[in-house]
Protein backbone atom coordinates (compact mmCIF):
# COMPACT_ATOMS: atom_id res chain seq x y z
CA UNK A 1 0.00 0.00 0.00
CA UNK A 2 1.50 3.00 -0.97
CA UNK A 3 0.83 6.62 1.45
CA UNK A 4 0.16 9.86 -0.58
CA UNK A 5 2.59 12.58 0.26
CA UNK A 6 1.18 15.01 2.64
CA UNK A 7 4.00 17.34 1.00
CA UNK A 8 2.47 21.23 -0.67
CA UNK A 9 3.16 21.54 -4.18
CA UNK A 10 5.71 24.32 -4.24
CA UNK A 11 7.88 21.57 -1.85
CA UNK A 12 7.61 18.95 -4.19
CA UNK A 13 8.76 20.78 -6.90
CA UNK A 14 11.53 22.54 -4.75
CA UNK A 15 12.64 19.06 -4.29
CA UNK A 16 12.37 18.04 -7.62
CA UNK A 17 14.78 20.87 -8.93
CA UNK A 18 17.07 20.31 -6.57
CA UNK A 19 17.81 16.67 -7.19
CA UNK A 20 17.81 17.72 -11.09
CA UNK A 21 20.27 20.50 -10.45
CA UNK A 22 22.72 18.30 -8.58
CA UNK A 23 22.81 15.80 -11.76
CA UNK A 24 22.87 18.47 -13.80
CA UNK A 25 26.12 19.72 -16.21
CA UNK A 26 26.83 22.35 -18.53
CA UNK A 27 29.65 22.26 -21.68
CA UNK A 28 30.85 25.68 -21.96
CA UNK A 29 32.82 26.39 -25.04
CA UNK A 30 34.58 28.98 -26.42
CA UNK A 31 37.71 31.02 -25.61
CA UNK A 32 36.64 33.34 -23.54
CA UNK A 33 33.65 31.36 -21.65
CA UNK A 34 36.62 28.53 -21.00
CA UNK A 35 39.05 30.91 -19.97
CA UNK A 36 36.79 32.30 -17.42
CA UNK A 37 35.11 29.31 -15.93
CA UNK A 38 39.13 27.69 -15.22
CA UNK A 39 40.17 30.52 -13.26
CA UNK A 40 36.92 30.75 -11.28
CA UNK A 41 37.34 28.84 -8.14
CA UNK A 42 34.09 28.61 -7.39
CA UNK A 43 33.21 26.90 -10.43
CA UNK A 44 33.41 22.64 -10.06
CA UNK A 45 35.20 21.48 -13.39
CA UNK A 46 34.50 18.23 -14.90
CA UNK A 47 35.88 17.81 -18.37
CA UNK A 48 38.18 19.87 -20.47
CA UNK A 49 38.37 19.43 -24.12
CA UNK A 50 40.87 21.39 -26.25
CA UNK A 51 42.91 21.35 -29.31
CA UNK A 52 46.31 22.12 -29.13
CA UNK A 53 45.95 25.73 -30.63
CA UNK A 54 43.55 26.66 -28.40
CA UNK A 55 45.22 25.01 -25.24
CA UNK A 56 48.47 26.86 -26.70
CA UNK A 57 46.14 30.09 -26.11
CA UNK A 58 44.83 29.27 -21.88
CA UNK A 59 48.14 27.52 -20.69
CA UNK A 60 47.69 30.42 -17.89
CA UNK A 61 43.81 29.40 -17.05
CA UNK A 62 44.76 25.81 -17.44
CA UNK A 63 47.70 25.65 -14.72
CA UNK A 64 44.94 27.52 -12.87
CA UNK A 65 42.03 25.28 -13.06
CA UNK A 66 43.92 22.43 -11.87
CA UNK A 67 42.22 19.85 -14.56
CA UNK A 68 44.13 17.75 -17.08
CA UNK A 69 42.99 19.16 -20.68
CA UNK A 70 42.00 16.13 -23.18
CA UNK A 71 43.68 17.09 -26.69
CA UNK A 72 41.93 16.16 -29.59
CA UNK A 73 42.33 16.33 -33.41
CA UNK A 74 40.24 19.70 -34.76
CA UNK A 75 38.29 17.61 -37.21
CA UNK A 76 37.44 15.41 -34.24
CA UNK A 77 36.28 17.48 -31.41
CA UNK A 78 33.09 15.12 -30.35
CA UNK A 79 31.46 16.81 -27.25
CA UNK A 80 27.61 17.55 -26.98
CA UNK A 81 27.05 21.18 -27.91
CA UNK A 82 24.74 22.48 -30.76
CA UNK A 83 26.35 22.05 -33.77
CA UNK A 84 27.39 24.88 -35.30
CA UNK A 85 28.48 26.38 -32.34
CA UNK A 86 32.22 28.78 -32.37
CA UNK A 87 33.62 26.88 -29.95
CA UNK A 88 37.52 27.56 -31.12
CA UNK A 89 39.07 24.53 -30.27
CA UNK A 90 37.63 24.89 -26.63
CA UNK A 91 35.06 22.70 -24.26
CA UNK A 92 34.81 22.48 -20.54
CA UNK A 93 32.26 20.46 -18.96
CA UNK A 94 30.99 22.09 -15.69
CA UNK A 95 28.51 22.00 -12.69
CA UNK A 96 25.92 24.96 -12.53
CA UNK A 97 27.23 27.94 -10.54
CA UNK A 98 25.35 28.00 -6.90
CA UNK A 99 24.96 31.71 -5.89
CA UNK A 100 23.28 31.13 -2.93
CA UNK A 101 19.70 32.33 -1.42
CA UNK A 102 18.02 35.44 -3.12
CA UNK A 103 18.19 37.22 0.15
CA UNK A 104 21.71 36.97 0.85
CA UNK A 105 22.54 38.08 -2.67
CA UNK A 106 19.77 41.06 -2.46
CA UNK A 107 20.86 42.22 1.03
CA UNK A 108 23.94 42.21 1.62
CA UNK A 109 25.61 41.01 -2.67
CA UNK A 110 28.33 42.86 -3.74
CA UNK A 111 27.74 45.99 -6.18
CA UNK A 112 24.81 48.70 -5.66
CA UNK A 113 21.37 47.46 -4.39
CA UNK A 114 20.03 47.13 -8.00
CA UNK A 115 18.30 44.22 -9.48
CA UNK A 116 17.40 43.08 -12.59
CA UNK A 117 14.13 40.50 -12.46
CA UNK A 118 13.07 38.73 -16.04
CA UNK A 119 9.77 36.99 -16.79
CA UNK A 120 9.92 34.39 -19.13
CA UNK A 121 12.55 35.81 -20.95
CA UNK A 122 14.26 32.31 -22.87
CA UNK A 123 16.94 33.41 -25.32
CA UNK A 124 20.19 32.09 -23.63
CA UNK A 125 21.74 35.31 -25.97
CA UNK A 126 19.57 37.95 -24.37
CA UNK A 127 20.09 36.77 -20.66
CA UNK A 128 23.57 36.60 -21.84
CA UNK A 129 23.78 40.07 -22.60
CA UNK A 130 21.27 41.42 -19.84
CA UNK A 131 24.06 39.92 -17.56
CA UNK A 132 26.97 41.61 -19.27
CA UNK A 133 25.06 44.93 -18.73
CA UNK A 134 24.62 43.98 -15.11
CA UNK A 135 28.31 43.04 -14.06
CA UNK A 136 29.10 46.77 -16.14
CA UNK A 137 26.63 48.65 -14.11
CA UNK A 138 27.32 46.97 -10.97
CA UNK A 139 23.94 45.39 -10.06
CA UNK A 140 24.01 42.59 -7.43
CA UNK A 141 21.96 39.88 -9.55
CA UNK A 142 19.44 39.22 -12.33
CA UNK A 143 17.02 37.07 -11.26
CA UNK A 144 14.37 34.52 -13.25
CA UNK A 145 12.30 31.81 -12.76
CA UNK A 146 13.19 28.34 -12.61
CA UNK A 147 10.43 27.48 -15.39
CA UNK A 148 10.20 29.25 -18.94
CA UNK A 149 13.62 31.36 -18.53
CA UNK A 150 17.04 30.91 -20.10
CA UNK A 151 19.04 27.88 -18.43
CA UNK A 152 23.09 28.25 -17.66
CA UNK A 153 24.13 26.88 -21.19
CA UNK A 154 26.96 27.10 -23.33
CA UNK A 155 25.21 29.73 -25.63
CA UNK A 156 24.61 31.88 -22.67
CA UNK A 157 27.94 32.20 -21.19
CA UNK A 158 29.88 32.89 -24.59
CA UNK A 159 27.29 35.72 -24.87
CA UNK A 160 27.89 36.95 -21.47
CA UNK A 161 31.48 37.00 -22.48
CA UNK A 162 32.46 36.20 -19.07
CA UNK A 163 29.95 37.81 -16.75
CA UNK A 164 28.43 34.54 -16.26
CA UNK A 165 31.40 33.85 -13.72
CA UNK A 166 30.91 36.73 -11.72
CA UNK A 167 27.91 37.82 -12.05
CA UNK A 168 25.25 36.30 -9.65
CA UNK A 169 22.43 34.43 -12.04
CA UNK A 170 19.77 32.96 -9.67
CA UNK A 171 16.84 30.88 -10.92
CA UNK A 172 13.55 30.99 -8.46
CA UNK A 173 10.95 28.82 -8.21
CA UNK A 174 8.10 31.17 -8.15
CA UNK A 175 9.12 34.88 -9.55
CA UNK A 176 5.98 36.88 -7.48
CA UNK A 177 6.85 35.07 -4.51
CA UNK A 178 10.28 36.35 -5.19
CA UNK A 179 8.97 39.66 -5.99
CA UNK A 180 7.05 40.14 -2.87
CA UNK A 181 10.22 38.72 -0.63
CA UNK A 182 12.19 41.68 -2.59
CA UNK A 183 9.63 44.25 -1.31
CA UNK A 184 9.56 43.33 1.74
CA UNK A 185 13.19 43.92 2.20
CA UNK A 186 13.06 47.50 0.63
CA UNK A 187 13.36 47.11 -2.57
CA UNK A 188 11.03 49.02 -5.04
CA UNK A 189 10.37 47.01 -8.39
CA UNK A 190 9.88 48.81 -11.40
CA UNK A 191 8.52 47.18 -14.31
CA UNK A 192 9.16 48.10 -18.16
CA UNK A 193 6.20 48.70 -19.82
CA UNK A 194 6.52 50.29 -23.38
CA UNK A 195 2.63 51.67 -22.59
CA UNK A 196 3.22 53.27 -19.40
CA UNK A 197 2.34 56.66 -18.33
CA UNK A 198 5.11 57.42 -16.17
CA UNK A 199 8.70 57.34 -17.39
CA UNK A 200 11.80 55.19 -15.88
CA UNK A 201 13.69 59.06 -14.87
CA UNK A 202 10.56 60.18 -12.93
CA UNK A 203 10.03 56.72 -11.17
CA UNK A 204 14.12 56.65 -10.52
CA UNK A 205 13.86 60.50 -9.27
CA UNK A 206 10.56 59.43 -6.93
CA UNK A 207 12.20 56.42 -5.52
CA UNK A 208 15.25 58.21 -4.08
CA UNK A 209 18.04 56.20 -3.15
CA UNK A 210 16.19 52.81 -2.34
CA UNK A 211 16.95 49.69 -3.42
CA UNK A 212 15.65 49.14 -7.00
CA UNK A 213 14.74 45.80 -8.76
CA UNK A 214 14.22 46.42 -12.68
CA UNK A 215 11.54 44.11 -14.33
CA UNK A 216 11.26 43.42 -18.00
CA UNK A 217 9.49 40.75 -19.73
CA UNK A 218 9.96 38.89 -23.08
CA UNK A 219 9.63 40.88 -26.15
CA UNK A 220 6.29 40.24 -27.49
CA UNK A 221 4.28 38.67 -24.29
CA UNK A 222 6.11 41.51 -22.19
CA UNK A 223 5.44 41.21 -18.12
CA UNK A 224 2.81 38.70 -17.23
CA UNK A 225 -0.82 39.90 -15.28
CA UNK A 226 0.65 38.35 -12.20
CA UNK A 227 4.20 40.12 -12.55
CA UNK A 228 2.87 43.51 -13.92
CA UNK A 229 0.42 43.24 -10.56
CA UNK A 230 3.45 42.54 -8.15
CA UNK A 231 5.44 45.35 -9.24
CA UNK A 232 5.38 48.68 -7.71
CA UNK A 233 5.07 50.89 -10.56
CA UNK A 234 5.01 50.29 -13.96
CA UNK A 235 7.34 52.56 -16.37
CA UNK A 236 8.40 53.43 -19.49
CA UNK A 237 11.52 53.89 -21.67
CA UNK A 238 11.16 57.44 -23.33
CA UNK A 239 11.44 57.30 -27.20
CA UNK A 240 11.19 59.52 -30.26
CA UNK A 241 8.31 59.29 -32.10
CA UNK A 242 5.47 56.52 -31.70
CA UNK A 243 7.43 53.55 -33.70
CA UNK A 244 10.09 51.23 -33.01
CA UNK A 245 11.02 49.12 -29.40
CA UNK A 246 14.00 47.86 -27.41
CA UNK A 247 14.78 44.62 -27.43
CA UNK A 248 14.61 43.38 -23.85
CA UNK A 249 18.84 43.32 -23.59
CA UNK A 250 18.80 46.46 -25.08
CA UNK A 251 16.06 48.00 -22.78
CA UNK A 252 18.05 45.87 -19.59
CA UNK A 253 21.21 48.11 -20.64
CA UNK A 254 19.39 51.46 -20.84
CA UNK A 255 17.48 50.76 -17.71
CA UNK A 256 20.54 49.98 -15.70
CA UNK A 257 22.85 53.05 -16.58
CA UNK A 258 20.07 55.07 -15.79
CA UNK A 259 19.53 53.56 -12.72
CA UNK A 260 22.98 53.42 -11.60
CA UNK A 261 23.59 56.85 -12.86
CA UNK A 262 20.71 58.43 -10.74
Amino acid sequence: MTTRSTKPAWVIDKERMKRTSANETVWLFGLHAVRDALVNPARQKLRLVLTKNAADKLADAIAAGGLEPEIVDPRKFDVPIDEGSVHQGAALEVKPLNWGSLQDIAASGEGAPLLVLLDRVTDPHNVGAVLRSAEVFGARAVIAPQRHSAPETGALAKTASGALERQPYLRVVNLADAMEELKAMGYILLGLDGEAEVTLGQALAEAGSRPIGLVMGAEGPGLRDKTRDTCDRLVRIPASGGFGSLNVSTAAAVALYATATR
